[in-house]
């Protein structure tokens, strides 16, 4: 058993860090408080090719996989982006290439790899609606055929990255949830060109004032009768499940890795300050009260990390994952949580300045409790899919 990291997530953990050296946690609390995209960063990292790592050799992309891409993801976090920085490799490398290439057509692979590989071309998912919530199967969004298109009509929210998309992956319902049989059946994903449905009319959307992670606007969605002609089906028709699989599990694993990087980044922040403030003629660090906090949150990162790469690591080898995926998405974002609030409190009074970057990055491990999935169902899965304790409905 070999726990170190392969040549090519080396590589990639080197060039974008590389990257990342030319930009300090200034010009992040700058992107966060101006709501703006790090476009900087994005150039940088679409010049590097570090954008179309998990895009197959032959469409112009690196042929990596997902445990580069979370390594990516992780060091990118780690130069103190923290979580605002999961967007960059989630939307488009994740969502976009990464299922493109293991589902799209020769003649989607073709008109899309290529630009999804040099930013050219970005993407955004929509699953979430606001009555089904957490509850995937029970979306309402539906697609009804007509001719050599389909017509769709209904809402989502929290949807990330509208703006910036070309191309969006939407979720439909094209049997009802209450028809299909089993549930997971009846559901399909489609390729929608953005721009165009814009202009048409058939798709608006609404941004959703946020408490954090404002590099990337979050969206209420509204679709009108928008036509999607039926070769934009991505998967197979009713089986939008199978393409839904291999967008969350590798979703949790990019979010767990941002996840892991933003708490590194805290505990360097606590550390530092530990070190750095002297009270009662000594550094606050010498205290056990100070010291042991982080010290325990250390332990934690590196316990997370290595049941992430495993998931990852899972992922690109075709095995199952599910379990992975959610723990590793689990324990990075306790890791997180807790990283950030030793460091607010080891800062003391003074954490509570935006001088200091500590309470951003409580901001943005809190969201990582939550979204996209709540500890409570990570915890539920646990229990019931892998203890085997019974339902509580």
């Amino acid at each position: 058993m070999d726990f170190s990291l392969p040549e090519s997530a080396q590589a990639v953990q080197r060039g974008v860090a590389d990257i990342c050296s030319h930009y300090d946690m200034a010009y992040w609390e700058r992107c966060e408080a101006g709501k703006r995209w790090p476009e900087e960063v994005w150039e940088d990292l679409a010049k590097g090719g570090w954008l179309g790592l998990a895009v197959p050799e032959e469409y112009g992309g690196a042929g990596q996989g997902l445990l580069e891409l979370a390594v990516a993801t992780e060091t990118l976090s780690a130069s103190g982006s923290a979580g605002g920085s999961a967007f960059t490799y989630v939307l488009t490398p994740g969502f976009g290439a990464m299922t493109l290439a293991r589902h799209g057509t020769p003649e989607q692979k073709a008109a899309l790899l290529p630009g999804l590989a040099t930013g050219e071309l970005e993407t955004c998912f929509a699953l979430t609606e606001p009555d089904a919530g957490s509850n995937s199967l029970a979306i309402s969004t539906f697609a009804r055929e007509d001719g050599s298109d389909f017509v769709v009509n209904g809402q989502k929210i929290w949807i990330t990255g509208v703006q910036r998309a070309t191309w969006m992956l939407l979720v439909t319902r094209t049997i009802p949830a209450a028809e299909a049989r089993p549930r997971t059946n009846g559901m399909t994903v489609f390729l929608v060109n953005v721009p165009e449905a814009v202009a048409a009319g058939q798709l608006s959307y609404r941004p959703i004032p946020k408490m954090g992670a404002n590099t990337t606007p979050s969206n209420m969605v509204f679709i009108d009768d928008l036509r999607v002609p039926a070769t934009n089906v991505l998967g197979e028709l009713h089986g939008g499940a199978t393409v839904l699989w291999d967008v969350l599990n590798p979703e949790r694993i990019l979010l767990g890795a941002s996840a892991l990087g933003g708490a590194e980044v805290a505990l360097r922040a606590g550390v530092d300050y530990a070190k750095q403030r002297e009270v009662f003629g000594r550094p606050i660090g010498s205290n056990q009260a100070i010291a042991f906090p982080l010290a325990q949150v250390k332990a934690k990162i590196e316990l997370a990390r290595l049941m992430l790469y495993k998931a990852a690591w899972s992922f690109d080898n075709g095995l199952p994952c599910g379990t992975e995926a959610n723990i590793a998405k689990l324990t990075a974002s306790q890791a997180a949580w807790e990283a950030a609030d030793a460091a607010f409190q080891t800062h003391g009074g003074m954490a509570y300045s935006l001088e200091y970057p500590v309470a951003r990055l409580l901001t943005d491990a809190r969201i990582g409790k939550i979204a996209p999935v709540t500890e409570e169902l990570l915890l539920n899965y646990l229990a019931t899919q892998v203890l085997g304790l019974p339902r509580s409905f």
